[in-house]
């Protein structure tokens, strides 16, 4: 069996993908398999396309939404560690397809680092095993999460009626 981490979307369809918070209108939230920056959350497009401006403009405009969203719901499920404000990206150079990485930003954070981008981190720091995602360290955050996310995807469904 594939690890779910080689098809992150298509795992989410079918279920598999643990890092999943919720299905959202463009496609999935998810948790990074890294927290350095705790609170660190993807939304991957469904169904998977290479660039937001392969999407038409009323699922463009969902992603879009959607990014802003998930970035919401971090600001209040991190306001109280520090959170000073939220960094939006779309890379897709590394991972060829359309996702945006939602990145909380602190005030505890290094100076040379906290008014840069994120990528201004060493790779190794990023990835440093002691950051890696798991329930018993981040489990409580990433419920916070979530359940802002869904408050705000009811409030804005019944806004946009």
């Amino acid at each position: 069996m594939a690890d779910w981490r080689e098809d992150r979307v298509g795992a989410a369809e079918r279920g598999e993908n643990p890092m999943v918070l919720t299905r959202m209108r463009s496609g999935f939230a998810v948790i990074g398999d890294t927290q350095f920056l705790p609170g660190y959350c993807l939304l991957l497009a469904a169904p998977r396309v290479d660039h937001l401006s392969d999407l038409p403009m009323k699922p463009r405009t969902e992603f879009l939404l959607d990014m802003s969203l998930l970035g919401e719901a971090i600001e209040a499920a991190c306001r109280s560690q520090g959170l000073v404000r939220v960094n939006y990206e779309i890379l897709g150079n590394r991972e060829p397809f359309l996702h945006a990485h939602v990145w909380p930003r602190y005030d505890w954070e290094p100076e040379e680092y906290r008014s840069g981008p994120v990528g201004r981190y060493t790779h190794e720091y990023r990835t440093d095993e002691q950051y890696r995602y798991s329930d018993a360290a981040h489990e409580e955050l990433r419920a916070r999460i979530t359940v802002e996310l869904l408050d705000l995807m009811d409030r804005t469904s019944r806004s946009i009626r």
